[in-house]
């Protein structure tokens, strides 16, 4: 999780972002110490680095397992961090990916250490025209419409609860942070989030009752959601988790490893007068430039994926046939 250590770090230590997390004090202690099924809001840029700075704050980072798009396994450095990680990806199509999926879920029931899985429900990013096709769906199964979220996809989650039936659930509304760009330009922010311990012995066995349980969680969050954008605070007692030094000392120690011979190695390329070597070093950070670039550009939401756009036009398309 060395990838996922060093963004940590940038949004900790150089954004200076700090993390309020309102919830029960009783089942406070409990968080990081035992294993959880964590829910996640979808509606922005780096949610999911929010969810990996929580899971740091509570020293669960480097166990940290999520269910994300195969696109991201493809991804340099982070995709193929999670494809050794054992992070579950999923092509978004059941009928494909229900025998992968259970199988590795189940591999986690014997993982060594505590871990949560962090699992976004509504399987797509928040975008106001996803939103607007997500709650014709709704009103066309007769659902309560929410305002701040998209319906939750409910086969996933159940599959989930089915494979990990020793772990607890939590319920999270998050993340005030929109955007990479914000912590790489110095902006100190604050991350608020909404943390609810579900023991999972409450979430129905039955996938029609866990899907019903799901979506009546939702259209709690969104309440949570609108008691914030009205109040600016959650209805529980807030807490900041403490900042721990280990993303910076690891930062730190692989700074100090690699920097000297790096800069060591530029100096004698620059002293060595030669054209061609300059202009491979410089063809190079060009390259790693674009790169880090194009890494950037995947988390922006313009960019992000159909998923959810297509479903419409799908039923649209069946529609017609008929």
């Amino acid at each position: 999780m060395q990838a996922g250590a060093k963004m940590v770090m940038l949004l900790e230590w150089w954004s200076g972002t700090d993390c309020t997390l309102y919830t029960d004090p009783e089942n406070y202690h409990k968080y990081g110490k035992e294993n959880a099924i964590v829910i996640l809001n979808h509606n922005f840029e780096i949610d999911f680095l929010c969810g990996w700075n929580f899971c740091e704050r509570f020293g669960v980072l480097g166990s940290s397992k999520v269910l994300a798009k195969k696109e991201l396994s493809y991804m340099p450095i982070i995709g193929w961090m999670w494809y050794f990680l054992e992070i579950v990806f999923c092509k978004r199509k059941w009928e494909e990916d229900r025998k992968t999926v259970v199988q590795k879920l189940l591999n986690l029931r014997d993982y060594p250490e505590n871990f949560w899985f962090l699992i976004h429900c509504e399987g797509t990013r928040f975008t106001e025209q996803k939103h607007q096709i997500s709650m014709q769906v709704a009103e066309a199964k007769g659902l309560p419409k929410l305002k701040y979220h998209l319906l939750p996809r409910t086969k996933g989650f159940a599959v989930t609860v089915q494979c990990l039936r020793n772990v607890e659930i939590r319920g999270s509304c998050t993340e005030h942070l929109k955007t990479i760009s914000h912590f790489l330009e110095l902006l100190v922010a604050l991350l608020c989030t909404d943390n609810k311990r579900i023991p999972l012995e409450d979430v129905p066995k039955d996938e029609q009752e866990c899907s019903t349980w799901l979506h009546k969680l939702y259209q709690e969050k969104d309440a949570f959601q609108e008691e914030y954008y009205r109040t600016g605070t959650y209805p529980a007692v807030p807490i900041v988790p403490p900042r721990r030094p280990w993303t910076l000392l690891n930062w730190l120690f692989w700074a100090l490893l690699l920097l000297y011979p790096l800069f060591k190695l530029l100096i004698n390329m620059i002293n060595s007068g030669s054209s061609l070597t300059l202009a491979t070093f410089a063809f190079v950070i060009v390259i790693a430039s674009v790169g880090v670039r194009w890494m950037i550009g995947v988390t922006e939401i313009n960019k992000g994926s159909t998923y959810g756009n297509n479903d419409n036009k799908q039923r649209k398309g069946n529609k017609k046939q008929k």
